[in-house]
């Protein structure tokens, strides 16, 4: 753990394919994103890969798909772990891609809740909710808070048997990790039924502010989250007209909200790579949180690009599920000391 920046000296240690991946990945980004902030959505749909669900367990994990608003296309995929396991750890994950690409069922998210089930052994629900800039907002809120009010209120034996919603974290990478922060702060002031959030994992979350950070400039052009890129994310997904100190960006800064008084707001650990451009940022949030008096710890992993978690093969990779692992053990240890959970 650290509070203070690393900022790195060596050069970036990437296998040479991941590199060809990251290039193609940014072609493709600058074929999509137009100068009007639209996106080529014909496009996106032909190299856009999806996952079917599967009833049918892979790796021992089954997966499954969960209508809850069909007007905003909203849905979860659930991804379950198939053993004797009696209880389970419950994780509404939301997925990264600038608030403006990707879905529960794209491929490569698919493939990352699969893993987060597999390696952390928990029910994993992931939640599509909708894109900009055809949906700006706060829609990406809103779906992500509803998501977990429907799932709060399931009575029908829909959820599985070992979903244990007492012991119930968010984990959000980029954007998904920003998305996370604020439907955490909504959850914390809402009254569930049985949903209990004790857990707020934020891998690489996507923050900003309109005054550029020392990273910002000095990792402009690392791949894959280029800074005119990230610019482009924050124009299509705030309300026109906004800056990047709108609350929803800079969420501690001159517009953002005091969470101090939010008492039930969940431990957090963030995950800052020392190759991407938002880590500044991210130290920033980390540094919020302190202040105001929450439970937060920050995990330094030096060599990670922003996105590392796409490259299960890297050494980051293999870090970050222990953080995981042991940040879910320790709040669940600490919900059975306070009684919070049966």
């Amino acid at each position: 753990m650290s509070s203070s920046p690393e900022i790195p000296t060596s050069t970036l240690r990437l296998p040479w394919k991941h590199r060809l991946m990251l290039r193609l990945g940014t072609i493709a980004t600058n074929t999509f994103c137009r100068s009007d902030f639209t996106i080529n959505r014909w496009l996106t749909g032909i190299l856009d890969r999806r996952t079917p669900p599967s009833s049918i367990p892979i790796d021992g994990i089954s997966s499954s798909d969960l209508l809850i608003d069909p007007s905003r296309n909203l849905w979860v995929r659930i991804f379950t772990p198939i053993d004797d396991v009696q209880s389970l750890p419950v994780i509404f994950y939301y997925h990264g891609g600038g608030f403006a690409f990707s879905y529960a069922d794209s491929s490569l998210y698919h493939t990352t809740a699969h893993q987060f089930a597999k390696q952390l052994r928990a029910v994993v629900i992931s939640v599509n909710y909708r894109l900009a800039p055809e949906f700006r907002f706060p829609c990406q809120y809103d779906d992500g808070f509803d998501a977990l009010k429907f799932i709060d209120e399931i009575d029908d034996g829909t959820l599985p048997a070992s979903a244990d919603l007492g012991r119930s974290f968010i984990l959000g990478e980029s954007a998904g990790g920003n998305l996370g922060h604020h439907v955490a702060v909504r959850a914390s002031e809402y009254a569930f039924k049985k949903l209990k959030l004790i857990g707020f994992i934020a891998t690489q979350p996507f923050f900003g502010a309109e005054e550029r950070t020392e990273s910002e400039i000095r990792l402009c052009n690392q791949a894959p989250l280029r800074l005119r890129l990230s610019d482009w994310f924050w124009k299509a997904f705030l309300p026109v007209g906004s800056d990047r100190d709108h609350a929803a960006a800079n969420v501690f800064g001159p517009n953002g909200r005091d969470i101090s008084g939010v008492e039930r707001f969940p431990a957090t650990v963030v995950l800052v790579g020392g190759f991407d451009l938002l880590q500044d940022g991210q130290r920033r949030y980390y540094e919020g949180l302190k202040r105001m008096g929450k439970e937060v710890k920050m995990v330094e992993l030096p060599n990670a690009i922003h996105g590392f978690f796409c490259f299960p093969d890297l050494p980051e990779y293999s870090s970050m599920i222990q953080e995981m692992r042991d940040f879910i053990a320790a709040q669940w240890q600490n919900c059975n000391k306070e009684g919070l959970v049966v």
